[in-house]
């Protein structure tokens, strides 16, 4: 593997990132709780007690206090990520929930776009030279396999867990927050901590009250009695 190889795989080594699709300002998260709200009126018909600034009690004392997480179901927020395979592998095991990934079946890395990795060490880490060289070396044979004439969904069975993938996931309101308690505990990846605990932060700018009480880096034990 020649210098020029690896420095060509290098500049693909980029950083995760998510982006919240259909949810931009706070105001757009109060109007998820409205309806939230509304809906843990219906079993009290007390849907005329609704007011411009009851959502909040409403959702403290059903949800929070009560622990009556399903009516957060009603809602949905979806998130565009693009991270790693190995960590969308981990994602797409939380059930509740519908997922559309970049598809390597599909993709011809040669013809559309150069793959893109993510590296497994901390962002301001230098790349460890043989974890480059691995990558490059399988890029290089993923190509030669093309070439070769074999199909991109043949010739992606050399592809690493370190191919950075686009996931779009929708969850519910409630399992958001069992995917936060459960992938920004202390345990859990760091590649997957990259994403989870920005995004934990840019849920509780969004959407008030829901998930202000989850602390990044807790254990699983205490993030999992939490989750009702």
């Amino acid at each position: 593997m020649d210098d020029q190889a690896l420095m060509e795989t290098a500049e693909r080594v980029i950083d995760p990132w998510f982006d919240v699709l259909d949810l931009k300002t706070r105001d757009e998260g109060i109007a998820l709780l409205r309806k939230v709200e509304a809906r843990a009126r219906v079993s009290h018909r007390s849907e005329d007690r609704i007011t411009d600034k009851s959502w909040e009690t409403t959702i403290r004392r059903v949800v929070l206090e009560r622990g009556d997480w399903s009516v957060a179901e009603h809602e949905k927020v979806t998130v565009t990520v693009f991270t790693d395979r190995g960590i969308t592998h981990e994602i797409v095991r939380h059930r509740v929930g519908s997922y559309t990934q970049e598809s390597t079946r599909f993709v011809n890395y040669e013809k559309k776009m150069a793959p893109s990795f993510l590296y497994p060490r901390p962002q301001d880490e230098a790349l460890d030279m043989d974890w480059l060289a691995a990558i490059a070396s399988a890029e290089l044979a993923y190509r030669r396999l093309l070439a070769k004439g074999w199909t991109p969904q043949e010739a992606r069975s050399v592809f690493p867990n370190a191919l950075g993938s686009k996931i779009d996931i929708t969850y519910n309101l409630r399992n958001w927050r069992y995917f936060f308690l459960a992938r920004t505990s202390r345990e859990a990846h760091p590649q997957m901590r990259q994403i989870t605990i920005p995004l934990l932060v840019k849920f509780q700018e969004l959407i008030p009250i829901l998930y202000e009480d989850i602390v990044p880096a807790e254990t699983q034990q205490h993030n999992f009695k939490q989750m009702r």
